[in-house]
C-alpha cells in the first residue's frame, strides 16, 4: 500500500482513524466505486424532468457520479465546461452548441457560462423528452434567482454534499425516517466510542481528504481546496474588491460555527461594513463552503429568536480551521460545537435520499430555552434532536425538547438527545436518548452492491 501511485490510506492510519470496516471499503471502492444514496433519487429526477442539477461543492464526487450514470444507467454524452473548448463554444453560441448536440448530454461544472441557462430552456420548450440534460454545479443556483427562474417548472435540483457515514460504511442510512415513524425502535448498546465519533468529525466527508495517509496531508489538502475556491470559483461569481480577505473571514465565521448568526458583531470583528459581509457570506453559502440553519418559527404567539445559525459544510474543513487536532479537542474539551455541525450535516445529507425530507430548523426562545435541530415534515410534524457531547445523559439535557414540545403541541412528534454514550434510552413520554451512531445504523439498509 505505502508503494501505491494512489494516495490510499495505510493500514496504520485507518486502524487509529476511521476503523478497519472503513478501510477495507475504500480500498475496495476508493474514488468513484462508492455507492452514493441520493443516486436513486437522481435517476427518478431523470425519468421524468427534461433538466436535472446536481448541485454541490467541488470535490464532492459529482462529476464522478454523473459520469458513471452517463455509461450505465442514463447513457448520455459527457461534457464539461473545465474543458476551455468546451467553454468557448458556449459563450461564442449557446444556442448553437445546444443544437449541434444529439441525445442525452450531461454538462459538468454548468455555473462557469450561466448564459446557457436561456438556451437549455429554449430547447426545452421545443422537446420536453425526460432526461435530455443533466447538469452539475459548483454553486447554488438556487442563489441565483436569474439562473433558477429561468428552468422553473423543468428543472429538478438536487444536492450532493461530501460522503456521509452510511456512504462510508457501504450503507444507506435511514435515521430521519426512523425518528419521523409511529414507534421508534430503539437498538442494543452501541459499539462506537467518544474517540471514534472524533476521529469521524476531524476526517469530514471530501474522499480526497480522507484519502490522505496523514493529519499534515489532509490539512495540506484543505488549503488548497479553500485557496481554489476562493480564487476561481468565487472570482468567477463576483468580481469583487478585498478577495483576499475572504480566507480571514472563512476562518472567523469557523470560530462561530453552530451558534447564532450576529451581523453587528462580525462585522466589529472583521471590520467589514454589515453589507459587504453580508455579501461575501452570500458567496460563501453559495460556493458550499457554509451554511445557515434558520430558526424554527412555526407559532407565532410565542417569542421566539430569529436569527439563524451558522454551519459549515464540512466538518474536516472546520477542523482544519480551527486547527483542531483529536489530542487538542479532547485537552481543550471543544468537541461540542464540531459535534452539532456534524449531526446537522449528517441529517443534511440524509434529507436529500430520505422519504420524509424534512424541512431543517433550530428552535431558540428569548429566554434562552433551546433546541439544537428541529426536523419538520411536510404534515407539520415535528421531532426535535438536541446534541450532547457528554457520555452520560439527565433530565436537564431535556429542558429544550420539553419547551419545544409544549410550544408545538399535538405536532410534536418526539424529542431525541444525541449523546456519545452507548445505551439507547427512553426518557419519559415521547423522549429519548440515543447514541450519535444511530445517526448511520438506526434504520439503515445494506446498499445493493450487485
Amino acid at each position: 500500500m505505502r508503494g501505491s501511485d494512489c494516495d490510499i490510506p495505510d493500514i496504520s492510519f485507518c486502524k487509529s482513524s476511521i476503523n478497519w470496516l472503513i478501510f477495507n471499503h475504500l480500498r475496495a471502492n476508493i474514488f468513484g466505486m462508492l455507492k452514493r444514496n441520493i443516486t436513486d433519487n437522481l435517476l427518478a429526477a431523470l425519468a421524468d424532468s427534461p433538466v436535472v442539477l446536481l448541485n454541490g461543492a467541488r470535490q464532492t464526487g459529482k462529476s464522478t457520479l454523473v459520469k458513471t450514470l452517463a455509461v450505465k444507467e442514463h447513457p448520455a454524452r459527457y461534457l464539461t465546461l473545465d474543458d476551455t473548448s468546451v467553454l468557448s463554444a458556449i459563450r461564442h453560441d449557446p444556442a448553437g452548441f445546444l443544437a449541434g448536440l444529439d441525445g442525452p448530454v450531461v454538462l459538468d461544472e454548468i455555473q462557469r457560462a450561466p448564459e446557457l441557462f436561456v438556451a437549455i430552456k429554449a430547447e426545452v420548450d421545443r422537446n420536453r423528452e425526460p432526461g435530455r440534460y443533466l447538469l452539475t454545479g459548483s454553486a447554488n443556483v438556487l442563489m441565483l434567482p436569474k439562473l433558477s427562474e429561468s428552468l422553473a417548472g423543468r428543472m429538478e435540483i438536487l444536492s450532493l454534499w461530501p460522503l456521509s457515514q452510511g456512504e462510508l460504511a457501504g450503507t444507506r442510512e435511514g435515521f430521519v425516517d426512523a425518528v419521523f415513524s409511529d414507534t421508534l425502535k430503539l437498538s442494543g448498546p452501541s459499539s462506537n466510542d467518544r474517540n471514534a465519533t472524533l476521529d469521524k468529525i476531524i476526517q469530514g466527508g471530501y474522499p480526497e481528504a480522507i484519502s490522505r495517509k496523514t493529519e499534515s496531508r489532509r490539512r495540506a489538502w484543505f488549503n488548497s481546496y479553500i485557496t481554489t475556491i476562493l480564487q476561481r470559483d468565487v472570482r468567477d461569481l463576483a468580481n469583487i474588491e478585498g478577495l483576499t480577505e475572504l480566507p480571514r473571514l472563512l476562518s472567523i465565521l469557523a470560530t462561530r460555527a453552530a451558534t447564532l448568526v450576529n451581523y453587528s458583531e462580525l462585522s466589529r470583528s472583521t471590520t467589514f461594513p454589515q453589507s459587504t459581509l453580508k455579501r461575501y457570506m452570500s458567496l460563501l453559502e453559495m460556493t458550499f463552503l457554509i451554511q445557515h440553519l434558520p430558526a424554527w418559527s412555526g407559532n407565532m404567539g410565542k417569542r421566539l429568536v430569529k436569527a439563524s445559525k451558522l454551519v459549515m459544510s464540512d466538518t474536516g474543513m472546520l477542523a482544519y480551521l480551527l486547527g483542531a487536532t483529536s489530542e487538542r479537542i479532547v485537552k481543550e474539551g471543544t468537541i461540542g460545537p464540531l459535534l452539532e455541525n456534524f449531526i446537522v450535516m449528517e441529517l443534511r445529507k440524509q434529507g436529500t435520499w430520505s422519504d420524509t425530507v424534512p424541512q431543517m430548523f433550530h428552535f431558540r426562545t428569548q429566554t434562552g430555552q433551546e433546541v439544537d435541530i428541529v426536523l419538520e415534515d411536510a404534515s407539520g410534524r415535528i421531532v426535535g434532536i438536541e446534541v450532547k457531547s457528554s457520555a452520560t445523559v439527565g433530565s436537564g439535557d431535556f429542558k429544550g425538547l420539553k419547551m419545544l414540545a409544549e410550544v408545538t403541541g399535538d405536532r410534536f412528534l418526539r424529542g431525541i438527545v444525541l449523546y456519545t454514550g452507548r445505551e439507547a434510552i427512553p426518557y419519559g413520554q415521547k423522549l429519548f436518548a440515543l447514541p450519535v451512531d444511530c445517526l448511520w445504523t438506526l434504520g439503515a439498509d445494506l446498499n445493493d452492491r450487485g
